[in-house]
């Protein structure tokens, strides 16, 4: 039980903000973090949901709900996956040959295209938030679980880029077998569970997975295997695109 507590704090340390009890990071509690990263979904898709309800209480407009919306996921992660974001798309838009995209993943300095890209991104989450017909709680809480659950599962199933960085710490830490199983098995009860709520769910799981494949191959192709900051590129990409169809789905669901 010690070592289950202590590889949850250490998951909410790593990919949180949140304020939680200080553990030493061993063998045993990195084992199984990554399977222990969904869990922050849990808590931005809560804390998501809190919001929709209280903005319904205090009958706030739509577009303080979207900007609730679209800070408390930075908020409750402090960024750390956007960071990645604004890198990848600095090196891609360099179309340069992968080792010298891994060159400038290493460089801390922000470039034009990532800032033009985390504008874009920004400015897509919260028009996508503020017209959202209908927010369904429950989809949302398993949407955000489903991006955690589908990257860590790409730290411990695809090649890695390099033997540097977390993302090889991380895998090479874990009992890589178990830990795929444990995810993939994660991931089919998280898309059954959308599925439940609806054809909105459905629609969500599918552009999910259309990232995760297009995610596998890009990761290969562009930057001769996974990294960190890809990770955190497909996490913010796969949730803009679930987020994305749920909003047209539901629309569409309207004018039938």
């Amino acid at each position: 039980m010690r070592t289950v507590f202590e590889t949850i704090a250490a998951a909410f340390s790593m990919f949180s903000a949140l304020p939680v009890p200080c553990v030493e990071w061993t063998g045993k509690n990195t084992r199984w973090l990554l399977a222990a990263f969904p869990l922050v979904g849990t808590v931005i898709g809560g804390l998501c949901w809190g919001w929709v309800v209280l903005c319904g209480w205090l009958s706030l407009p739509d577009i303080m709900r979207g900007a609730g919306l679209t800070l408390i996921p930075v908020l409750v992660t402090g960024g750390i996956h956007l960071d990645g974001y604004a890198d990848i798309w600095d090196a891609l838009s360099s179309h340069a040959p992968p080792e010298k995209k891994q060159e400038i993943l290493q460089d801390p300095r922000l470039g034009a295209f990532a800032a033009i890209r985390l504008c874009c991104y920004f400015t897509a989450d919260f028009a996508l938030w503020t017209a959202l017909p209908r927010y369904d709680g429950p989809l949302f809480l398993l949407l955000f679980c489903l991006s955690r659950t589908l990257s860590g599962l790409s730290v411990a199933a695809f090649p890695l880029a390099k033997d540097t960085g977390l993302a090889h710490n991380f895998a090479k830490a874990a009992d890589k077998k178990k830990l795929r199983i444990f995810l993939s098995l994660l991931t089919v009860l998280l898309a059954a569970g959308m599925c439940l709520r609806g054809p909105d769910g459905a629609a969500a799981v599918l552009s999910a997975l259309c990232v995760f494949v297009y995610y596998s191959r890009m990761a290969k192709r562009q930057f001769g295997g996974l990294s960190g900051d890809l990770a955190g590129w497909f996490l913010q990409t796969a949730e803009l695109w679930m987020l994305g169809v749920v909003c047209l789905t539901q629309y569409g669901e309207a004018l039938l």
